[in-house]
């Protein structure tokens, strides 16, 4: 053999190095099992030794259960002394009322207000001027009877009373609106004594801070002077060839008010209304509220105008429909197990259950089918209402040596028909407006332009073209096909989802609350049973300055933000337009609850990890702030309703976990879980915080809903 040849392995050789191999090949699987055996065997220790520990965790929560929830329901105490403090108040502001002796009429009293309207529709008095100081009286008397109806709790006001103060509300708005049709005629009989020296057409702008009132009389009857601005307010209109010959009247009757939509509103089926007193919650009664009796129905006394603003078809019965109208729980169809968990929900204040349990219910809404047709569960009008009308120019007032002679008419105040009845299909060249916005209203985007229609009571998109909006310049121009009442309506919820949260204390019984949204910062203080809008930042400025800096009731706040057109409050249906994990109301509204009894010593801010827990649960951070200028160390906990505990995870995780922080326990209630590591100053401040301001932080909460639409 050649010394390049390679040695051949023998057989037996071969069967050797094979049954080392399989001999290799075996002890290292046997190793291997061994070694997974021992791991799953320490997995178990582990797990056994956790579950252990879990268990004894969940039976030392379980022993101490009964003495915390004591604990905690003396402080809840707070929510029952402000609730029977507000019923103190209401009794004694009526009383107050009854002695000033102003002459001023009492909203809730039948007698008075009707007295009071019957004065005024008899008074022959028409001067606008006098109408407009009159006008904000009864707008004074609208806002007392719609804050009794959102503020008063169920069980202190009757289904009577409720029918009575809506119905109040109806024949104020209506007689308003007469007054202000009055007014205009005998402006417009007098239409020659306000002559402009270009034109000789009349012009007037008058202006409160309700209502801001347009009116132009085509004197002259010239071609070239068919379009018209209104100095001072940049309102103004171009007529089609046929008007701008005619003997017409053209009024803008701008109210910074919203006296339409309501009827809307009010059209809608009644819901089922069951309103649950706190301490029947357990047992559920299937009585729905009983509709009131159908009352008459009263026709407006309007002047021969377009119908717009016609009462419901469905009678004034349909007021109770409100659906703004708050503290009414809506019936739900749950389980025993649902409601037994529900009832644990303390002997609070009624509205607890307010704004949650409406939504699981009410959901055979009827579908709109017509695109044209407004949702006003998704837009909202912003900016008040534009009545724009083309009048009958009446006979004017004649001078006869010292004699003022006019040519009475019964007719009253009389649109004019455009376009013409008689020609309904020939074309007729749109009205073209223009409307300079207000710089009190916030249009986080183009606001779509909607007119009323009463036959239908609803707004409609239909009619309106050619729309231009100019952002710089505040204005928009469109044309309509006739002449409408018109609103400038906005997304309800564009708001919404907040991106960001933050409650914190800032002094003895008073706090800040900061929602940051896509579009603005919004800052709220909270002192006491008031809060103060401290800012609204858009794009890096202070707007709205007219509504900041002063002390309001939460419902108030409500008001005039939602009337700036920021919306940060969750309606009846908001869920359905808002990507949100919808929360489960025990957790929500216990959460709430016990944030509020603890906010004079904690604060609390968004977390990202809300949205990754469960519907059942709620997650947010905490830290114990004592010092307005303290620095936050923030931990997350987690809140179920009826158990809390300080998670591992932080904000900067790469995932989600409910493990448990080491060293922590549960506990059934998040004041005893935050007491555990709280300084004995955070727990003094917490059981001397104000009622008051407990009510206040939780009215906010309630109302913004920052544990689900976050």
């Amino acid at each position: 053999m050649g010394s390049g040849g390679k040695k051949k392995v023998s057989k037996a050789e071969q069967l050797r190095l094979q049954k080392e191999e399989e001999e290799r090949r075996r002890k290292e699987e046997e190793e291997a099992r061994l070694q997974a055996q021992k791991e799953e065997a320490a997995r178990l220790e582990k797990e056994r030794i956790e579950q252990e520990q879990m268990e004894k965790l969940k039976a030392k929560d379980q022993e101490r259960r009964e003495a915390e929830l004591a604990e905690l329901h003396s402080l809840e105490q707070k929510f029952l002394s402000a609730q029977q403090w507000k019923t103190d108040y209401r009794a004694h502001a009526k009383w107050e009322h009854y002695l000033r002796c102003d002459g001023s009429p009492d909203p809730t009293v039948l007698q008075e207000i009707n007295t009071f309207m019957s004065l005024w529709r008899e008074d022959q008095n028409e001067d606008i001027q006098l109408v407009m100081e009159k006008g904000e009286q009864v707008l004074n008397l609208i806002e007392k009877l719609q804050f009794i109806l959102s503020d008063t709790p169920p069980n202190e006001i009757t289904e009577k009373e409720t029918v009575q103060y809506q119905e109040s509300i109806l024949e104020l708005q209506n007689l308003l609106h007469q007054k202000y049709n009055g007014a205009t005629e005998h402006l417009l009989k007098t239409a020659n004594m306000y002559e402009d020296s270009d034109t000789g057409n009349m012009q007037a702008v008058m202006k409160d801070k309700n209502v801001t009132f347009c009116i132009w009389a085509n004197l002259k009857k010239k071609v070239r002077f068919k379009n018209h601005v209104f100095y001072d307010t940049q309102h103004g209109f171009d007529l089609p060839k046929s008007l701008a010959v005619s003997s017409v009247a053209v009024r803008i009757l701008h109210t910074h008010y919203d006296h339409v939509s309501p009827l809307w509103l009010q059209c809608q089926s009644v819901p089922q209304l069951e309103v649950l007193d706190s301490k029947d919650l357990t047992q559920h009664s299937k009585d729905n509220v009983e509709e009131p009796e159908e009352e008459e129905k009263k026709a407006r006394e309007e002047p021969n105008m377009p119908a717009e603003e016609e009462t419901c078809s469905d009678g004034r019965k349909s007021a109770i429909s409100l659906k703004e109208k708050s503290n009414s729980v809506a019936h739900i169809n749950e389980t025993e197990e649902e409601t037994e968990k529900k009832s644990e929900i303390l002997d609070i204040t009624p509205q607890v259950q307010d704004p949650l349990v409406q939504e699981e219910t009410n959901e055979k809404e009827e579908a709109i089918t017509d695109e044209n047709i407004v949702n006003l569960q998704q837009f909202v009008p912003v900016g008040g209402v534009y009545h724009i009308d083309v009048l009958h120019l009446p006979p004017q007032v004649k001078q006869l040596k010292d004699w003022s002679m006019v040519e009475l008419l019964d007719s009253g105040l009389e649109a004019y028909p455009y376009p013409p009845e008689e020609a309904e299909d020939a074309m007729h060249p749109p009205i073209q407006i223009t409307l300079r916005l207000s710089d009190n209203v916030m249009y986080f985007e183009d606001p779509v332009i909607a007119r009323w229609d009463p036959a239908g009571q609803q707004w409609r998109t239909d009619g309106i073209s050619n729309i231009t909006y100019k952002t710089q310049e505040k204005s928009i121009t469109f044309g309509m096909a006739a002449f409408y009442t018109i609103a400038l309506l906005q997304d309800t919820h564009l708001n919404m989802p907040y991106q960001a949260w933050q409650l914190q204390p800032t002094g003895m019984d008073e706090a800040l609350l900061v929602v940051t949204t896509v579009f603005a910062t919004i800052q709220i203080q909270i002192k006491g049973n008031q809060c103060m809008l401290s800012s609204v930042v858009v794009e890096e400025k202070d707007v709205l300055s007219h509504i900041t800096g002063k002390w309001i009731s939460p419902i108030d706040l409500r008001t005039v933000l939602k009337k700036a057109g920021v919306n940060i409050f969750p309606g009846e249906y908001s869920h359905k337009y808002v990507s949100v994990n919808k929360k489960a109301p025990l957790a929500e509204v216990r959460a709430y609850q016990q944030m509020a009894l603890i906010a004079s010593a904690f604060a609390f801010a968004w977390s990202k990890w809300n949205l990754e827990a469960g519907q059942e649960q709620v997650v947010f951070k905490v830290s114990e702030h004592l010092k307005a200028d303290s620095v936050k160390d923030w931990s997350l906990y987690m809140f179920d309703g009826q158990k809390a505990q300080k998670l591992k995870i932080t904000e900067t995780s790469e995932a989600f976990s409910e493990e448990l922080e080491e060293d922590s326990e549960f506990h059934s209630t998040l004041y005893h879980m935050l007491k555990d590591a709280a300084s004995k100053e955070a727990i003094d401040k917490v059981e001397t915080a104000s009622f008051l301001f407990v009510d206040g932080v939780y009215q906010l909460l309630l109302a913004t809903r920052v544990l689900t639409y976050s």
